[in-house]
């Protein structure tokens, strides 16, 4: 997982709550890395599971709420780096189809042997977009709340159902245009 993920989630916590508490969190994880990031360095995944389960623990909010919570803060820093991916598409459902096959590869290019998911997209139904994650790493509440924060980006009233396909590494995300009355 690429330390930017890190550092941002470090952040959020500092901004959310302050910095004892990321100190607090860092300090309660067995982390190989011994909480020292990079934006540009890669870790493992269960070190950022570590430190979410002690935000967990520390405020009393449930792990899938902060996991979600984050996803929403790390869409607004991934406006801030890369503006061009948003201003490119005018829609929440032009955006999010572009994920894999575009916004990923110029990840890939950003940040070279990234492991990111991978998404499948069903436009079948007119006002519909079914979105399918598939990830090694169980963070489908992650993507969830990416995809939050790109709804409230674009500020179009989508409804969101998910279902859980695998525990964490698969789910179905079903985004519907909402009536307006």
């Amino acid at each position: 997982m690429k330390g930017m993920v890190f550092t941002s989630f470090l952040e959020m916590v500092e901004n959310k709550f302050s910095l004892s508490i990321v100190d607090q969190i860092i300090e309660g994880s067995d982390l190989p890395s011994g909480g020292s990031y990079t934006s540009v360095g890669t870790y493992h995944h269960n070190e950022m599971i570590q430190l979410i389960v002690q935000l967990s623990q520390r405020t009393s909010i449930p792990v899938t709420d902060l996991i979600i919570t984050f996803g929403e803060y790390l869409f607004t820093q991934l406006t801030e780096l890369h503006p061009q991916f948003l201003e490119e598409n005018s829609t929440v459902f032009s955006f999010l189809q572009k994920v894999d096959s575009y916004i990923h590869v110029e990840v890939r290019k950003l940040y070279p042997g990234a492991e990111l998911p991978a998404f499948e997209y069903d436009t079948s139904v007119e006002g519909t977009l079914i979105m399918i994650y598939r990830s090694s790493r169980p963070f489908a509440d992650l993507a969830e709340g990416l995809i939050n924060g790109c709804i409230q980006h674009y500020g179009e009233a989508i409804n969101v159902v998910r279902e859980n396909l695998e525990e964490g590494t698969a789910a179905r995300f079903i985004l519907s245009k909402a009536e307006v009355n």
